[in-house]
């Protein structure tokens, strides 16, 4: 009994790749076809359904862009890049998105020390880092068994340095995975998605109006009141917009 339910748990979820894999075609056919709206309802669909690849984003936003959907495109394209970090596809398609945004925000330059350490945490994702140290200690037992197997002096010191170094290159991936998860769950970022929002001093529509946000311009949420979003832009500025005026990444 127990080996019919794995079948069928096996054919379902091979069923079910399948009618993914295929309702991706027919929306890539779609974009190539330049129906760009009907190509967006179709990418969305395998969305709803549980379904998520960095391809799946990025032709979504393709399409969103040939719409002049500045704000959706950015959107996701962010949310390609955050399961493919290092696509350069998606980084200049983003790029172009991103210049066709009205906002113009500068982002406090980071030391150098900061910056490096930020460019080697974003090499890959948190998973990537993980994977990655658990093959290092796979190593480190298959360099360190080679080491004690060894009869010579010469490669025992090499299985030796060896073995030592990917676990520290293991121990360096674990605080990798742990800093790039931590960075997500802690700094919650959104994309506004209408035309013109104004941002507010307090959270009510009776407080000062600080300056105005446009379409596309990403922004990181720290607070949510009711329907109102506390938000924070790369420049410092803080402030709150409508819970409606912008999409969550």
């Amino acid at each position: 009994m127990k080996r019919i339910v794995e079948i069928l748990v096996f054919l379902i979820v091979t069923i079910g790749f399948a009618q993914s894999s295929e309702k991706f075609q027919r929306a890539n056919s779609l974009y190539n076809q330049e129906k760009y709206q009907e190509a967006i309802d179709a990418y969305k669909s395998i969305i709803d359904a549980g379904q998520e690849s960095a391809s799946l984003y990025y032709n979504m936003a393709n399409a969103h862009y040939k719409l002049s959907n500045i704000g959706p495109s950015v959107y996701y394209y962010e949310k390609g890049l955050e399961l493919a970090p290092n696509d350069e596809d998606i980084k200049n398609n983003l790029v172009f998105a991103q210049n066709a945004t009205i906002d113009s925000i500068d982002s406090i330059p980071q030391g150098f020390i900061s910056g490096a350490l930020k460019k080697i945490i974003n090499l890959f994702n948190y998973d990537g880092w993980a994977w990655l140290s658990v093959l290092c200690v796979i190593l480190f037992v298959v360099l360190f068994i080679l080491y004690y197997s060894s009869r010579t002096s010469v490669k025992k010191r090499l299985f030796f340095v060896g073995s030592w170094g990917v676990l520290v290159l293991g121990v360096f991936g674990v605080f990798f995975a742990f800093k790039q998860y931590n960075s997500i769950k802690n700094n919650q970022f959104a994309i506004i998605f209408s035309q013109e929002t104004v941002v507010k001093s307090e959270p009510n529509l009776r407080s000062e109006d600080i300056f105005e946000l446009h379409e596309g311009t990403k922004v990181q949420v720290s607070e949510t009141v009711n329907d109102w979003k506390k938000i924070k832009l790369s420049d410092g500025k803080i402030g709150w917009i409508p819970s409606e005026d912008l999409k969550e990444l």
